[in-house]
């Protein structure tokens, strides 16, 4: 493994998409700053990476407290200037309209937007003086279309990829690559194969094809970095080949 000088922050480095991204670029040589709001849970992925020759530095984090973002993305810059930032905070909830409370729908704008907002704007403080930087956001099915069900999801989506879309305008002329991957699937995680039995039945398991596994995420994100800036991609969708759309 070669190791560079920089960093790459994962914010929501959750146990399936998140820990797939924070193990992909550190076995890329990148010493990978990992936040989410129970630090606790960081352990097993500090372990993995550890085990594999990787470089951590789990942090409990907050990521709709502001001061909270700035100080984990200023940090992981002192350690090595800030390459790549990934927003990836999820909040994927149901709620039948009539039972949308303002609670529930200013709480998921805040995780899934306003969220995404500070981290790119932080990372954006470190990275312009600099010239060079990549920012990426998770999107989903959402980003584009609201579903029954989804009011609070959607609206938060819709706006994670306004900002995102807004920040590559503004940002790709100063060599940042800002980037926004809509996951139109299911991914492969114990709740979202919970929810599809029972709703659809064991059956509904039966096609690994409809689900989507979590390094491949971690995959496509990689490729974005790679790409040269003569041919910078801003939305990437990527879906299993046995899902529909």
């Amino acid at each position: 493994m070669e190791k560079r000088h920089a960093t790459a922050a994962v914010i929501g480095a959750g146990d399936f998409i998140g820990a797939e991204i924070a193990k992909k670029f550190a076995a890329e040589g990148f010493t990978v700053f990992a936040g989410r709001r129970d630090g606790a849970k960081l352990e097993p992925l500090v372990r993995d990476i550890g085990a594999a020759g990787g470089s951590i530095v789990a942090r409990a984090l907050d990521a709709r407290k502001e001061d909270e973002v700035a100080a984990f993305l200023a940090d992981a810059d002192k350690h090595a200037p800030l390459e790549v930032c990934i927003f990836n905070v999820g909040a994927n909830v149901n709620f039948p309209i009539l039972e949308t409370t303002d609670r529930v729908f200013r709480k998921v704008w805040e995780m899934a937007c306003w969220a995404g907002f500070l981290a790119g704007r932080e990372s954006a403080r470190l990275m312009v003086p600099r010239g060079k930087g990549n920012i990426f956001f998770t999107g989903a099915t959402a980003s584009l279309r609201g579903g029954s069900g989804f009011a609070a999801f959607a609206s938060a989506k819709f706006g994670l990829r306004a900002v995102a879309q807004s920040m590559a305008r503004e940002l790709g002329p100063k060599n940042i690559h800002v980037a926004h991957l809509i996951i139109d699937s299911g991914v492969d995680t114990a709740w979202v194969r919970q929810r599809r039995e029972q709703l659809w039945g064991k059956e509904a398991l039966d096609n690994p094809d409809l689900l989507m596994p979590p390094a491949s995420v971690a995959a496509s994100y990689w490729q974005l970095y790679q790409q040269p800036r003569s041919a910078w991609t801003f939305e990437l969708e990527i879906r299993p080949f046995g899902e529909k759309w």
